[in-house]
């Protein structure tokens, strides 16, 4: 008998990929066993290594940028803020008090009051909550409809990308401020309502960049083989296309964060934001604007302040995702 073992079929080579990308054991895998996550594996030259978990191993990459680490902890203190601020820091941001009306800051009102006599830093927290809630409900949504819509596009092509394009194409053709006033005559805007708004103007740039990765990706060894041997299409997509995208998809996701905080910003300074009493930082921005020459300087930089740190805060963010994915891609 040979002293060499026989050398591996393409299957266990790929099942060998496949669990190295996990931080598994390859042979425990040949062998058809199931695992979670080997924490130790044995060297070419023996020797029994440990392996760290696969989330182990992103949190070190993640850690490595230190501007995301730093945009993380920001955007960690921004909900703190917004969401347990208010259990600590009780206002009554329902009834007016015009006798406190444009106190400027103080140990009573550390950021001043509004022109109906609220506190100012409550009203920031509670704006916040509606604010961040918008942003990463409309990421979610937008960038979950717009990956499977445009892997469908770029994976099928010819008729159906075709089809599927030209609906993109009408959707981007209409004027998003028109839309928005148009559905605001016809309806009183609340939350949920704004966000499905938003998202559906938002899900059409990420659909076009998938569509365009996936052109690309459906030519690629690794796919074409994995049509050969027979995989259903929706296992090539979701399998071996899709992770490829989670690059592109997770930064444009971030960056949908900050497009929907400016949009709502943008919406709240035209009248067209939650209903009142309710608020947000695009509402908090645009009274502080109507009252900038009077000088109560409260009412407008501390809400634009806060609009700036979140969007730059996703951004960087999303830059440090998109290395851990990268990375992880790369060693599979």
């Amino acid at each position: 008998m040979s002293e060499f073992p026989p050398p591996l079929t393409g299957a266990v080579v790929e099942a060998e990929k496949d669990v190295r990308f996990l931080g598994g054991d390859p042979t425990a895998a040949a062998l058809g066993m199931s695992i979670d996550v080997a924490v130790e594996q044995v060297s070419d030259a023996g020797e029994v290594v440990r392996v760290a978990s696969p989330l182990r191993e992103a949190f070190a990459i993640f850690a490595e940028n230190k501007l995301a680490v730093a945009s993380a902890v920001v955007l960690v203190v921004l909900v703190a803020f917004c969401f347990i601020g208010p259990l600590l820091y009780h206002t009554n941001q329902i009834a007016s008090s015009l006798i406190y009306a444009n106190r400027p800051p103080s140990a009573r009102f550390p950021l001043g009051t509004t022109p109906n006599g609220r506190d100012e830093l409550g009203r920031l927290m509670v704006g916040g909550q509606s604010t961040l809630e918008v942003g990463f409900a409309v990421a979610v949504l937008a960038t979950t409809f717009g990956l499977v819509y445009g892997l469908v596009a770029g994976y099928f092509g010819g008729f159906v990308d075709a089809v599927l394009m030209r609906i993109v194409d009408a959707l981007l053709s209409i004027p998003f401020l028109f839309f928005v006033v148009l559905l605001a005559s016809l309806v009183i805007p609340n939350l949920f309502l704004i966000i499905l708004v938003i998202t559906a103007v938002s899900w059409l740039s990420t659909a076009r960049l998938v569509r365009g990765e996936a052109l690309s990706l459906r030519t690629r060894d690794y796919v074409l083989a994995s049509e050969a041997f027979g995989a259903r299409k929706s296992r090539v997509q979701f399998r071996h296309i899709a992770p490829n995208l989670l690059g592109v998809v997770i930064v444009n996701g971030t960056l949908k964060v900050a497009d929907a905080v400016l949009i709502f910003a943008s919406i709240g300074y035209l009248g067209l934001s939650v209903p009142p009493p309710a608020t947000s930082w695009g509402v908090i921005l645009t009274g502080g604007i109507n009252n900038l020459f009077d000088g109560y300087w409260w009412q407008l930089w501390p809400a634009g302040s806060l609009i700036v740190i979140t969007v730059l805060a996703v951004a960087v963010l999303g830059d440090g995702m998109r290395d851990v994915v990268e990375r992880r891609l790369q060693k599979r």
